[in-house]
């Protein structure tokens, strides 16, 4: 424990040391890389809770749908499932059902829960391109810093009397660690947008599945008072 201790206080002192002795438009390259990373660290931690919650909800509020006699008795407690994406769609279904004097007409109700699942996936790829762009743009920024890096080195190698490491040593240094930067930046971003992604369409096949049950169970209910509003001997 001691060790790593020191390990990681070592190399935090070495990066130190190299964006110390970097110029101002490599500072300047880092800070940007840096608000880059922030944001998306921001938008990863909450599309990742967001994502989780919508999960663990959405499995529970379809055992209680499955479980329900009547669809009145889960809109009764389609609130406490809220963070789950298919809630949006039963409570458009509902709408339609109640906006329909008559017999409930299925199509109707079927493009009310296509409308819902639509919005609901755009809910869920809200800040997702901020990622897909800090993924793309944070390489060439840092490419961009590695540039100027060389651009210093080579400015110093002929400033210098002789050829040296030292007089290199600076402009590597700023290339290097702009580099790296980008990286750290890009990497973490790309592999979340991707994640967030698949989750995405995960979560847009759920909300299919779920309107055809409901579609389902709409059919089965206005098949059960026709049978039953049918006169004594009619299905012999």
């Amino acid at each position: 424990m001691v060790s790593t201790g020191l390990l990681a206080l070592v190399i935090g002192n070495e990066i130190t040391d190299l964006i110390n002795q970097t110029g101002l438009v490599a500072k300047a390259v880092l800070v940007v890389l840096l608000l880059l990373s922030l944001f998306s660290w921001t938008i990863i931690a909450s599309k990742w809770g967001r994502f989780r919650r919508a999960r663990v909800q959405s499995a529970r509020f379809v055992r209680a749908f499955r479980r329900a006699q009547k669809m009145q008795d889960v809109a009764a407690v389609a609130a406490q499932f809220k963070p789950s994406p298919l809630v949006p769609v039963f409570e458009g279904a509902v709408e339609e059902l109640r906006r329909q004097p008559g017999a409930p007409r299925v199509a109707a109700v079927q493009r009310a829960t296509q409308i819902a699942a639509s919005e609901e996936l755009t809910r869920l790829e809200s800040r997702l391109p901020w990622l897909a762009t800090t993924g793309s743009v944070s390489p060439f920024v840092g490419l961009f810093g590695t540039v100027w890096g060389i651009i210093d080195a080579f400015s110093g190698l002929g400033n210098a009397s002789g050829a040296s490491l030292r007089a290199v040593a600076p402009g590597i240094s700023e290339a290097l660690v702009t580099t790296a930067a980008g990286l750290f930046a890009a990497i973490p971003a790309v592999v979340a947008y991707n994640f967030f992604l698949q989750e995405i369409r995960q979560f847009g096949a759920r909300m299919d599945d779920f309107s055809l049950e409901i579609l389902n169970t709409i059919e089965r209910s206005v098949e059960h008072s026709n049978l039953s509003r049918a006169p004594a001997g009619q299905g012999d």
